[in-house]
């Protein structure tokens, strides 16, 4: 009798924490804290090289003075005085220059109404293979360029806003937040740029160009190098058009898919893309 009350209860203690963990993964997601906003970026512009002091002839050495010399040199006439205090104040050219507009560089923000960050994967569900797209506007991020320099290029920190993306399906969105990507304790996806590499020398207006931008990408807690390629045309001195698009793998990054009878052979890796507008102030 003992042992078929303890199988009951332990029958019953397996329940509950069956229907806890389906309470815990299908539990409504926690919501953005507020829209998200770009990290302003700090254009870092090349300082001009000083020039190198002038050889003093070796024809002509500078001779002693002599005493009397000396004893005029001591004592400054009032134009040495003028141009002394002239010296001492800073000219427009000592003065920082401003993160915006730096040497011909202009700051392109990312339009969230005309921008749009998605990842697709393969998987069955119900037998029937299909692709999830998850889908987000909540996109922030800066840009520095001069067309006419593009060596002068500057990619800022890229944040997506996790809590936001959503599927076609309403039990997967609630999984992926709650379960997968756990955006109740990491709200941001991040793309940290360390590099911007295959840029031409140069874009006309309405051309389109290919280059990539190397970084760190964050989901959760965890940080991966990932190189994303770039393709973007100069709509305007005003506007970007593009889309960056890159691969992970879920193993790289720890996102486990929860064991749902209706899901399997979810695929391992991710695209990810970025569809963005930016546009320069």
């Amino acid at each position: 009798m003992k042992k078929v009350h303890l199988l009951m209860a332990m029958v019953m203690a397996i329940i509950v924490v069956m229907v806890l963990g389906v309470a815990y993964v299908l539990r409504p997601p926690a919501e953005a804290t507020a829209p998200i906003e770009a990290i302003p970026l700090v254009v870092v512009t090349a300082q001009p090289e000083s020039a190198p002091p002038q050889d003093t002839p070796v024809s002509a050495p500078t001779a002693e003075p002599s005493p009397a010399v000396v004893e005029e040199a001591a004592e400054p006439t009032l134009p040495a005085v003028e141009e002394t205090t002239t010296a001492a104040e800073p000219t427009p050219a000592a003065v920082a220059a401003e993160p915006v507009a730096a040497g011909g560089v202009t700051i392109y923000q990312i339009s969230q109404a005309d921008s749009q960050v998605r990842f697709e994967l393969d998987e069955d569900l119900r037998g029937q293979r299909i692709t999830v797209v998850g889908v987000t506007n909540q996109v922030a991020g800066q840009l520095a360029l001069n067309l006419e320099d593009l060596s002068q290029t500057q990619v800022g920190i890229i944040q997506i806003n996790a809590r936001t993306l959503t599927t076609d399906n309403g039990n997967r969105n609630r999984a992926m937040q709650n379960q997968i990507l756990q955006t109740g304790s990491y709200e941001l996806i991040t793309f940290t740029p360390t590099a911007v590499t295959n840029l031409p020398a140069r874009a006309n207006i309405g051309e389109t160009i290919s280059f990539a931008i190397a970084g760190e990408l964050t989901i959760r807690n965890i940080s991966q190098p990932v190189l994303f390629t770039v393709t973007a045309t100069a709509v305007s001195d005003s506007q970007i058009n593009g889309t960056a698009s890159t691969v992970i793998n879920r193993g790289d990054f720890n996102l486990v898919i929860p064991n749902v009878p209706s899901v399997a052979n979810v695929e391992e890796e991710v695209e990810l893309y970025i569809d963005f507008v930016a546009r320069g102030s």
